[in-house]
C-alpha cells in the first residue's frame, strides 16, 4: 500500500554556530537587526519535507511515492532516492531553476535560523495527484506536507476529489495561509498534524478549538517536542510519551521522521497509542544523528528499540 507524499525535495546546507543566538541578539535593537555568525561547521544534506518523510517511511518498510518539483541540480538527490528504492517517477525536473535550498544555522541550544530559497518548489502545482492514478499507482494514503502555497491547496483538493485519505501537515508553510485557507484544509483532510506552536496559530486563525478541529477529521495530532505528543481521535485524547534520545545532536527533520512513523501506523492499521509511540520513537532516533536522512536502522533494530521503550512489539 503506497503513500503519496506531496511536499518539498530540497538540499539542506546546515551550519553550526558555536555560541547562542540569544547572546548576540539584543531584544531592544531588533528593529535594526544586523548580525553575523561565524559557522566553523558546515555540511550539505538531502532534505525537504517529502524527501525526509519518505526516507523514514521506507526505513520502516513502507512504500513511499514522492511527488515534488526539483531543479536542474537535482541529479545526485534523484540517484540517491532510487538507490533507496524510492521511485522518482512523479518528481518533475524544471529547466533553468534550482532545487529548493534551505540554509540552516543551529546554535548550542539547538535554536535554528533558516533562510529558504524555494526554487522549483514554487511551481509544485504543476504536479497532480491524478498523475499518480493515471500511472497505475493507487495510494492508500497521502500527505500534503510543506510545499508551495498553490501546490498545497491543489493537492489537498485533488486528494479529497479522488477519495484518498490524507494528512495535512502545516509545518513551515504556516505563514502562507490565512484562517479561511486553514479551515478549507481541515475540512478536506482526514488527519491534521502540527507542533504545539503551530497548533496555537492554527486554532487562532481558524477560531476553532482543538475539539472542533478533532471533530472534523479522523485524528488531530499535536507534537510537544521532549514532552511527547497528543492525539485527539475517536472522541478521546491519547497522551503519547516521548522517547528519550540517546543524545541530542540535530533537530533538523525530527518532525518529518515523526510523520513517517504516523504514515506507517495509519497505513498498517495500528492503534493510535502504538502509531503515536512509533512516530515518537522515529523522532528520537533522528535527533541523535546529524542531518535529516542519516538515521537508517533495520526494521529489527527499530522493533527492539520500540520494545525497550514501551514493553511490547508493534505489528
Amino acid at each position: 500500500m503506497a503513500s503519496l507524499i506531496c511536499g518539498s525535495v530540497a538540499y539542506d546546507t546546515i551550519m553550526t554556530f558555536d555560541g547562542r543566538f540569544r547572546e548576540h541578539i539584543l531584544p531592544d535593537q531588533i528593529h535594526m537587526l544586523n548580525v553575523s555568525f561565524l559557522v566553523p561547521g558546515m555540511r550539505r544534506e538531502f532534505g525537504g519535507c517529502a524527501g525526509n518523510i519518505a526516507f523514514t517511511l521506507k526505513m520502516l518498510g513502507g512504500d513511499p511515492v514522492v511527488m515534488a518539483t526539483v531543479g536542474e541540480d537535482a541529479g545526485p538527490y534523484l540517484h540517491y532516492l532510487r538507490d533507496l528504492g524510492i521511485g522518482t517517477d512523479h518528481i518533475r525536473t524544471l529547466e533553468n531553476t534550482f532545487t529548493a535550498q534551505a540554509m540552516i544555522t543551529t546554535d548550542l541550544d539547538n535554536n535554528q535560523i533558516t533562510a529558504f530559497h524555494p526554487g522549483a518548489m514554487g511551481q509544485s502545482q504543476l504536479n497532480s495527484v491524478q498523475d499518480a492514478l493515471a500511472a497505475g499507482r493507487q495510494p492508500a494514503l497521502g500527505i500534503v506536507a510543506p510545499d508551495s502555497r498553490e501546490g498545497m491547496l491543489h493537492h489537498a483538493q485533488q486528494f479529497a476529489a479522488t477519495g484518498i485519505p490524507f494528512i495535512f501537515d502545516l509545518g513551515q508553510a504556516m505563514p502562507l495561509f490565512n484562517g479561511e485557507d486553514l479551515r478549507q484544509f481541515i475540512e478536506l483532510a482526514s488527519y491534521v498534524t502540527v507542533n504545539d506552536y503551530e497548533a496555537q496559530v492554527l486554532l487562532s486563525r481558524t477560531a476553532w478549538t482543538s475539539a472542533e478541529v478533532a471533530a472534523k477529521v479522523r485524528a488531530f495530532i499535536v507534537t510537544h517536542g521532549e514532552r511527547g505528543a497528543s492525539i485527539f481521535a475517536d472522541g478521546q485524547q491519547y497522551a503519547i510519551p516521548a522517547v528519550p534520545a540517546e543524545r541530542v545532536v540535530d533537530p533538523t527533520g525530527c518532525g518529518d521522521a515523526f510523520r513517517g512513523g504516523l504514515l506507517y501506523g495509519i497505513e498498517n492499521g495500528l492503534d493510535w497509542e502504538t502509531t503515536g509511540r512509533l512516530a515518537s520513537l522515529m523522532g528520537a532516533i533522528k535527533i541523535a544523528q546529524q542531518g535529516p536522512q542519516n538515521h537508517w536502522l533495520s526494521r529489527e533494530e527499530i522493533g527492539n528499540r520500540f520494545q525497550s521503550a514501551f514493553g511490547y512489539r508493534y505489528a
